[in-house]
């Protein structure tokens, strides 16, 4: 696979099928100029972009260049972070600050498992139906006592850990 700065080269240089009228002074994208931001690739891994950051610069800016030509003593300390703005979008530490898309993701999540348990609290309430009686303390106690009654499976069944006489578990 090829990387992004490797395709960004390939589809500037008209690579891939480019078709155009090229003519002298230029290429089919115009005479020589780009548009603000349109090559520019730096991370971390790649901190030295191919171009600047910003082409198109403004009458100010131009001014600014030219000055950086001078002595680098005559520049101000704001002047001098314009200059490398011009060249570079982030400073390393800018690049390598922590991302806050953890708080949007928790956000998320909490949200549908919010909205899950609404779902399931009106699927209770509306669609499912009631608990059937048998699933009572009652019904479940008064069923107990009719298989001890019944002495049901008295050798290895609930029959055989009842005492009879005592009305108790055995223990």
């Amino acid at each position: 696979m090829l990387s992004r700065a490797a395709w960004s080269s390939v589809l500037r240089r008209g690579g891939l099928a480019a078709r155009g009228t090229h003519s002298p002074g230029g290429t089919a994208r115009g005479q020589g100029k780009m548009t603000p931001y349109t090559d520019y690739f730096a991370q971390r891994s790649y901190p030295m972009p191919e171009e600047p950051f910003c082409t198109e610069l403004s009458a100010e800016q131009r001014a600014l260049k030219e000055k950086e030509k001078g002595s680098w003593t005559q520049l101000s300390h704001a002047e001098k972070v314009a200059l490398y703005r011009l060249q570079y979008h982030e400073t390393f530490a800018e690049m390598n600050r922590r991302s806050s898309e953890w708080k949007t993701v928790v956000g998320c999540v909490f949200f549908f498992i919010g909205f899950t348990a609404l779902l399931v609290w009106w699927q209770r309430v509306y669609v499912f139906p009631e608990k059937p009686v048998t699933l009572t303390d009652e019904w479940k106690a008064r069923q107990l006592q009719r298989i001890l009654d019944m002495k049901g499976n008295p050798v290895q069944g609930l029959a055989s850990r009842w005492d009879y006489e005592k009305k108790e578990w055995r223990k």
